[in-house]
């Protein structure tokens, strides 16, 4: 019987509420509810939902003085509300409280709890010794339309399979693109998940998207990839994160994962005298999962080379690392078009540095070749132009 008592409520985070999220709408599948102690134990010791792989059991432990106070204070079938940036978000019926501990999850999660693994330290604040489980309704959901935007893809198409990518593209640059292309070659639809992340490092969502939409729309076939949102929780970190974007991609109905071979999740090690990854470990899951090439730049190709085919050494490659490339682009500077297109680095300098030239049309007429019309130029063009300058080679 549910207690009358319906005023106590729990305060969560944007990626404890993006998880919810996608359990209601089914994306975690094989995990349908916030799981008890009795079924965490089990997911544990079997890495397994009913015969299906889980890497660990879905709660939700909330940390915080008064989230301690009020989960302690719980009663069974007491209606608890759920709050996310101090509206409610859901309500749910308490099934069990129960004792966890944080340090534990976090291995589970990250393989580690050395807090100078990226993220471990984010994840310890933001965890409780506390978990509750119970059944809970969403407040004001609005339906989830990607599952419809994909199943659409397919039937324009007539799609018989359907690869996924899941990529933040912070920033898309060259090595993403040939990543792109591999995995449209072996199939009909591509359907790339851009993930929409908490952290303010990165470059926004829309940045990222309009990036993407550039490339997709000037370069590929037509009708043959999207981009859809996914809400970048906390349940995606670690060397699991493999096995989350399979579960999730699956249940979006996508039939295969195409991840690249320096994914830092891949995570190689020795079993029964044979070499396995975590893919190894994915039981049950109906997804095929390809691990796509590794490419670098090759000074000696002249080219971007996968590096299983290149014969040149280390010292002759670049390696793509995108947290470098965006270290660029926020210092203001152009990278080099074999690094990232032209057109997307005019297209997010403009964006990061708006307004930044007290007279750009001056600077464009003095410093650029103009055929002697007077217009209105962008900073977006401006970048462009002055790229080309750079790859002038006349005079070097």
């Amino acid at each position: 019987m549910t207690s009358s008592r319906k005023n106590k409520t729990l305060l969560i985070d944007k990626e404890a509420a993006s998880a919810l999220e996608l359990l209601k709408d089914g994306l975690l599948a094989p995990a349908t509810s916030l799981m008890n102690s009795k079924e965490s134990q089990n997911v544990l010791k079997t890495g397994l939902i009913n015969g299906r792989t889980f890497p660990f059991p879905f709660i939700l432990a909330p940390s915080g003085k008064t989230n301690a106070e009020v989960l302690s204070n719980l009663e069974v079938g007491e209606e608890l509300t759920i709050l996310f940036e101090k509206k409610p978000f859901a309500t749910l019926i308490v099934e069990e409280v129960f004792h966890i501990e944080p340090s534990e999850r976090i291995k589970h999660i990250y393989g580690t709890d050395d807090i100078g693994h990226p993220g471990v330290l984010a994840t310890m604040n933001r965890l409780g010794p506390l978990a509750v489980s119970g059944e809970y309704k969403l407040v004001n959901k609005s339906s989830d339309k990607n599952k419809q935007t994909i199943e659409n893809a397919k039937k324009l198409i007539e799609a018989k399979h359907t690869t996924s990518l899941v990529m933040a593209a912070n920033p898309l640059h060259r090595a993403h693109e040939r990543l792109i292309r591999q995995a449209l070659e072996n199939t009909d639809l591509l359907v790339i998940f851009l993930l929409k992340t908490t952290n303010e490092s990165n470059l926004s969502y829309e940045i990222r998207k309009e990036s993407l939409d550039y490339f997709i729309n000037n370069f590929l076939t037509k009708n043959h990839v999207i981009v859809v949102p996914l809400e970048n929780s906390y349940i995606f970190a670690g060397y699991n994160e493999i096995i989350i974007d399979a579960i999730v991609t699956k249940n979006y109905g996508c039939d295969r994962l195409t991840i690249g071979r320096n994914h830092a999740g891949l995570g190689m090690f020795y079993d029964c005298n044979s070499n396995k990854s975590i893919i190894d470990k994915v039981i049950g899951i109906d997804i095929e999962i390809n691990i796509a090439s590794e490419y670098v730049y090759c000074d000696k190709c002249t080219t971007l080379v996968s590096k299983n085919t290149c014969p040149h050494g280390q010292h002759h490659q670049i390696s793509y690392h995108a947290d470098s490339i965006l270290e660029l682009l926020e210092l203001g500077i152009l990278p080099p078009t074999m690094l990232m297109r032209k057109e997307i680095s005019a297209q997010i300098l403009s964006k990061l540095f708006p307004n930044r030239f007290k007279n750009l049309e001056k600077l464009y007429y003095d410093i650029l070749p103009v055929e002697g019309l007077l217009e209105e130029h962008t900073e977006k063009d401006f970048y462009l132009e002055l790229m080309k300058l750079y790859q002038t080679t006349s005079l070097t």
